[in-house]
């Protein structure tokens, strides 16, 4: 049994995908990236950037040299240069790379029209180029620009051309579909006539996803037969971008059961270092690496993972080193809660899972999902100070704030099913709406208790839509207690402890468990 195909990678996020939109790596973030590439997740090959583009750029280029130099990497940095008469050699050498990646034109179009030559005469300034680098100890790759459309639209100049270079020093020809305009049909039948014609010559395909094909089309071109892919980190790329690395990992892995040299249990925190270099942000349903790709929302799911792991696939968060979530809202289920609960070590009788269960469902109308940090706070909203007697009920109530104006409140209470309703004006909106209540209880002359304090909780992360849990120190009757309730409104959460409050005093049930003698 013969050895497993390999795939080499090629990731050119410092070169291809720092054309994307508003992308810009400064020198250092650039040595950082390619260190991650090459010791990190084990690329095989970097193109770190275009020859002559600024000074700004050759230093870059400088210190990247410079860094895999020191660390046993310069042959795998490599270099987009042009058929210039040789300044883009000279550029590259002086940065202290020896690879360089030459631009030549891959359709009969951009020959024309581009450079106003023959085929002939721009296949000769090839040669003399590759020969030049040849003798200043560069290595050579080829890139046939816009061979896509060449293979479309004048398949024999695309073989005019290789014919005149695949006895020349170039270690590998690279087949960009420039514009993105393949589709796997084509790709594969294009790549198939290359590596049939040339049998011996080292192919790459280099995909750009205008139609979202370039994951297809890469597995469409390995399966043709290239040796190499070119991928970016996140997709990164001019227009739609390129090939995301994750995705063309998972592919190769699982579905075309061939190896690479890439470390899958880097992948997320490369992916998440360069949207920080970068600014954009990975999407949330981005395969892989999105915030959602291992969170399961529906309940049923979460049952199935219990009993044979019947949802699971082979894109096991672990190997990207994550990990799966249960997402809690309005579609959870009791298996969600049970498998959150026990990530954090929390342990609940039937009852109180039932319970627990049905508050965030309830929350989860109002958001979409609750994240891990706020399921503790809702456990002690439901568990703690829980008020089974609804002997006062909130039926409505309205709050205003007014720039230059004092909040006003007014609330409709229910107390025994009389129905009751006053307006206050006050210091905040949660001051006003404390008169207004007792109002109603100074007109029944039923006691009212002291606010001692008033804490706001929020839980980890600082999203504005987080849930916040208020706690509320009461004093009454020679008695301190606390209530708490949770909401994503700190004052809706005030609101809800006061009630839970009332009805406490109105059935004399305050807790023993939240009883503090006063001092």
């Amino acid at each position: 049994m013969g050895e497993m195909r390999k795939i080499e990678i090629m990731d050119t996020t410092l070169r291809d995908g720092e054309q994307t939109s508003g992308v810009s790596f400064a020198a250092q973030e650039k040595v950082s990236i390619v260190s991650l590439l090459l010791e990190e997740l084990k690329v095989d090959r970097v193109e770190i950037a275009s020859a002559r583009v600024s000074e700004g750029e050759f230093r870059s280029v400088q210190k990247m040299a410079r860094w895999a130099e020191q660390h046993g990497y310069i042959d795998r940095l490599e270099v987009l240069g042009f058929v210039d008469g040789g300044t883009s050699l000279e550029w590259i050498s002086k940065a202290g790379c020896k690879v360089v990646n030459l631009l030549s034109k891959g359709s009969l179009k951009h020959c024309t029209y581009q450079l106003r030559k023959t085929v002939e005469e721009h296949l000769a300034d090839v040669k003399s180029t590759i020969a030049m680098a040849k003798g200043m100890g560069l290595t050579v790759n080829l890139y046939l620009e816009d061979w896509s459309n060449g293979m479309r639209e004048s398949k024999e100049y695309v073989f005019r051309m290789m014919d005149g270079l695949k006895d020349d020093a170039v270690t590998r020809f690279m087949l960009p579909d420039t514009l993105g305009i393949l589709n796997p049909d084509e790709t594969f039948l294009f790549c198939s006539e290359m590596i049939e014609r040339y049998p011996s010559l080292h192919f790459d395909f280099h995909a750009h996803n205008d139609y979202d094909l370039a994951v297809p089309n890469v597995y469409e071109a390995i399966k043709a037969g290239v040796k190499g892919v070119h991928v970016t980190v996140n997709g990164l790329g001019e227009r739609a971008g390129n090939a995301p690395m994750t995705s063309v990992v998972a592919l190769i892995h699982d579905h075309m059961k061939l190896q690479t040299n890439i470390d899958e249990t880097h992948l997320y925190n490369v992916s998440k270092v360069v949207e920080t270099y970068s600014g954009i942000r990975i999407p949330n349903n981005k395969p892989v690496i999105g915030d959602n790709v291992f969170t399961q929302v529906a309940g049923i799911h979460a049952d199935g993972d219990k009993k044979k792991n019947l949802y699971f696939n082979d894109l096991m968060p672990e190997r990207f080193g994550r990990f799966r979530e249960y997402a809690l809202g309005k579609n959870a289920g009791r298996s969600n809660i049970i498998k959150n609960l026990q990530a954090l070590g929390i342990e609940l009788d039937d009852e109180s899972t039932r319970k627990v269960t049905a508050r965030i469902i309830e929350l989860g109308d109002k958001k979409e999902i609750v994240n891990l940090d706020e399921l503790p706070y809702i456990v002690s909203d439901v568990l703690k100070n829980g008020v089974d007697n609804k002997d006062i009920e909130m039926l409505n109530y309205s709050l205003t704030l007014t720039d230059g104006l004092r909040p006003t409140a007014t609330v409709k209470i229910a107390i025994k099913g009389e129905v009751y309703q006053e307006s206050a004006a006050g210091d905040g909106q949660y001051h006003a709406f404390s008169k207004a209540m007792y109002k109603i209880y100074r007109r029944l002359n039923k006691p009212t208790p002291e606010l001692i304090d008033y804490e706001v909780v929020i839980p980890p992360g600082g999203k504005t839509n987080a849930y916040v849990q208020t706690i509320i120190t009461w004093k009454h009757d020679g008695k301190v207690f606390k209530t708490r309730a949770l909401d994503i409104d700190q004052t809706v959460a005030a609101i809800k402890a006061t009630v839970k409050m009332l009805n406490m005093i109105e059935s004399g049930n305050i807790p023993n468990m939240n009883y503090l003698p006063l001092p």
